[in-house]
């Protein structure tokens, strides 16, 4: 393992809830089997390579003011090939068996596609270099179609054709790559699928042209037999008025009209659930429900603040939350737990990248435990099952079943007179309840 970036920190080690060492995981112990699995196998941790290898601290009032002394500072292939191998023993000392990237996070945009894509071998080939090292594998990859001014009126969705083919090129090449890495899936992120005003979009036809394109990508993955999950991201609002892939339930709308649903999963992520006005929970049940929950972006954003501050995850409610849904669904398949998020623009020392992971692995580890011993305890899954226990027997079943129909229904309430009183809905019982594990 080189100690070339990070020489003042060893491999982060489980020292339980009494360590005082903020270099020590308290409550994440990898090899602690919950729930018949181990700790890591139930998250899949993943670390973002944009936000912890490419995030200088940048904001719209100043520049980037992260300490980054393995970076020199150029766009050159030599620079992105060393900042690889800076990842590599960042992710190894913290000790995820992970990563994500976007294709233009790990090697430089060139002058023309050809270049782009001689520049993104060269640092892959760093990268497959260092998965071997490490036994650290790709979590998924995906494609930046945001960034480059040639995306101004979006990517699948643009007003010009040369953008929608430019964009279906670099997917392309970022899926070859995925495969070429063992990637385990590929996330669809339309950062500017969307519009700003109506006056100037054709709407339908946008939409239509985003499931064309995602119907190619998948022929493509056939074709070259990539068996990983594809995802779509929701996000609403950033940066256009009105994002297509806005929430889970508009992101599910459209993969049911444009018969898409057996070929795309969800990637959710905390913060754009806030800025969707939903809760991570609801729209995590929302996907689960669906059979569509693939993976999850780990973060929080700031309910004060209108944008997407991708902080990391220190709420236990809210890892609790995530934790008992994903133990209800069975756990993690293809997807997993992606930290998605950055560290605050005042922690620019290399240092605090693991301060923050670790907070937020740790995090998770508490949720997790508190997820099943509710689980275990029984007596929420109880409740909620007694409240609908009409739907068991008699006519809620013969509803479920299709045995009734308006005139049935009819003649049942002329004959019974009136509705039968429900008990109590008991949510300040139950979020004492919540509290008691908490």
């Amino acid at each position: 393992m080189t100690n070339a970036a990070f020489p003042n920190v060893s491999k982060i080690k489980y020292e339980g809830p009494q360590s005082k060492n903020p270099l020590a995981f308290k409550q994440y112990n990898p090899d602690q089997k919950i729930a018949g699995k181990t700790m890591r196998d139930h998250f899949r941790f993943a670390v973002s390579y944009w936000h912890t290898f490419r995030g200088t601290g940048a904001d719209p009032f100043g520049p980037g003011c992260a300490l980054r002394p393995w970076d020199d500072g150029s766009n050159s292939v030599v620079n992105a090939q060393n900042r690889a191998r800076v990842a590599f023993e960042f992710l190894e000392k913290l000790g995820v068996p992970h990563y994500c990237f976007h294709d233009r996070d790990v090697a430089p945009e060139g002058a023309t596609l050809a270049e782009s894509n001689r520049n993104l071998d060269a640092v892959v080939k760093v990268l497959k270099e260092e998965q071997k090292r490490t036994g650290i594998k790709l979590l998924w990859g995906t494609a930046n179609l945001f960034s480059n001014p040639r995306y101004v009126h979006g990517a699948s969705t643009s007003c010009n054709a040369d953008s929608f083919a430019f964009a279906a090129a670099q997917v392309k090449k970022a899926m070859e790559v995925t495969l070429e890495l063992g990637g385990q899936g590929y996330t669809f992120w339309g950062g500017r699928e969307g519009y700003s005003t109506l006056l100037n979009t054709d709407l339908k036809r946008e939409q239509e042209h985003l499931a064309k394109f995602l119907h190619m990508a998948v022929d493509y993955k056939k074709k070259i037999g990539f068996k990983g999950q594809f995802y779509i991201e929701p996000k609403p609002k950033e940066p256009t008025k009105h994002q297509y892939d806005s929430d889970v339930a508009a992101c599910l709308n459209f993969l049911r009209e444009y018969d898409l649903f057996d070929h795309l999963k969800l990637n959710i992520e905390t913060n754009h659930a806030t800025l969707a006005g939903h809760s991570m929970l609801h729209e995590l049940t929302t996907a689960a429900a669906a059979g569509r929950l693939g993976s999850i972006d780990a973060n929080t954003g700031d309910e004060l603040l209108g944008w997407d501050t991708d902080q990391f995850p220190t709420d236990i409610y809210g890892t609790t939350e995530i934790m008992l849904v994903v133990l209800g669904m069975g756990g993690f398949t293809t997807g997993g737990l992606n930290f998605d998020a950055k560290v605050r623009r005042e922690s620019f020392e290399p240092v605090d990248l693991f301060h923050a992971h670790i907070g937020g692995m740790d995090t998770f580890a508490r949720g997790l435990k508190i997820a099943h011993a509710i689980r275990q305890d029984g007596r929420l899954a109880k409740f909620v099952k007694n409240r609908y226990a009409s739907w068991d027997t008699g006519i809620g079943k013969k509803i479920e079943t299709g045995k009734a129909d308006f005139r049935s229904l009819e003649a049942y309430m002329l004959e019974k007179g009136e509705v039968t009183p429900c008990t109590s809905g008991r949510q300040e019982m139950l979020e004492n309840l919540i509290n008691e594990f908490i």
